[in-house]
């Protein structure tokens, strides 16, 4: 067996779970256990670096021979749940597929990055430059470990080896979460004169959301990501059948594009509520934003985007400059000062119960990571 594929195969039949996610799941203390061991079996300097209780981030270095530029492969080693799956953290290999909760997402880039820094050391490491090997936490929430990371170190360039199908993506989308609060008035549900409906009041609110979120869709698309667009993802309120609820509330994302600030969703929500205020001075409503990642975009004429195309190709595969709709670490690499792209193997199952990746994807993301390693260190 190749040992890429072993070693996805130990990768995925590590729970981790972010606790985050699932109160009680185990996190990422077992599986940064195996990463750290197998680092340092290949050969690199590893540091285990705490980010929160039980959950550390593993960091292997591979030092050139020479002066030249340091290169990251970053990947994250938490995973969503696994409500509705079997036998999650059992690997299954069926018709060139590895089957298993973060198969896909994203031990399969796990494994490709740190098959790539064993590769590298076998065959006598670097001629220049640097190497690093970060594998953090909590991505799946809200990237505690890439924060971290970044902290401390440093490199010319990242790649972050989450699933793209082989495609090298310099641009995502990024996200808003933003809480809405409307007011009402309880009273008797059989005195209406008394009473205003927060319930039936936010629905005016959910009514303009709505029409904007057409108008984002409908705009011209970014070249890369496409557009940008919301949508409800809690709604609250009420207090018992008889009674006119008193107060509503209303949790929503907007995913945004390079070059929107994080604040727009947020003043966008808020711009609404004004509007509606003035139309009917007796309503009162308020947004406040809870959480936010900006999107992220770098040039595809800069020279890693460049480079791993020509690797890529000395791997034998057929590059693929794309964007990506979903967020990653890769943002805040980048917003740190590392140039970051996304590459990594395809598959399917994304927090899904049946989740899995492409076996012959995990190792051409392997090679054509070691090509793109020793031409961009030498610099």
């Amino acid at each position: 067996m190749d040992p890429a594929i072993r070693l996805l195969r130990d990768l995925v039949a590590v729970n981790s779970v972010n606790p985050t996610l699932v109160p009680g799941a185990p996190g990422e203390r077992a599986i940064a256990d195996l990463v750290a061991s197998e680092l340092r079996r290949a050969g690199l300097d590893v540091s285990v670096e705490t980010v929160a209780d039980g959950r550390p981030n593993v960091v292997g270095v591979l030092e050139g021979r020479a002066k030249g530029r340091a290169l990251m492969f970053c990947g994250h080693t938490d995973t969503v749940g696994v409500a509705g799956m079997s036998d999650p953290f059992t690997p299954v290999e069926r018709g060139g597929r590895l089957y298993g909760r973060g198969a896909q997402d994203m031990k399969g880039g796990v494994a490709a990055m740190m098959s790539a820094a064993a590769a590298i050391a076998q065959r006598g490491g670097l001629a220049a430059g640097r190497l690093i090997v970060a594998a953090v936490v909590d991505e799946e929430h809200s990237s505690i470990g890439a924060d971290a990371l970044v902290k401390t170190w440093r490199a010319d360039g990242g790649v972050v080896t989450e699933p793209t199908d082989l495609a090298i993506a310099v641009g995502h989308k990024g996200f808003a979460w933003v809480e809405v609060e409307v007011a009402g008035r309880a009273a008797h549900g059989s005195r209406p004169a008394e009473g205003e409906d927060a319930i039936l009041r936010l629905g005016r609110v959910l009514t303009r959301l709505e029409a904007l979120d057409r108008t984002l869709q409908a705009q011209p698309p970014h070249p890369l990501v496409g557009t940008g667009s919301l949508h409800a993802s809690f709604v609250g309120g009420g207090r018992e059948l008889s009674s006119y609820p008193d107060r509503a509330t209303l949790q929503m994302e907007r995913r945004t594009l390079p070059g929107e600030p994080e604040s727009i969703a947020v003043n966008e929500v808020r711009t609404i509520l004004d509007a509606l205020t003035r139309e009917d001075p007796t309503f009162r409503g308020s947004a406040t934003a809870m959480f936010s990642r900006p999107a992220y975009e770098v040039a595809r004429e800069h020279d890693l985007p460049r480079a791993l195309c020509d690797a890529l190709v000395r791997a034998g595969g057929r590059p693929e400059v794309t964007g990506a709709s979903f967020w990653t670490d890769a943002a805040v690499l980048g917003h740190a000062g590392i140039p970051s792209i996304l590459f990594g193997p395809g598959g399917a199952g994304l927090h899904s119960t049946e989740e899995y990746v492409n076996l012959s994807d995990v190792l051409m993301c392997r090679d054509a990571l070691v090509e793109l390693a020793r031409v961009w260190t030498e610099g």
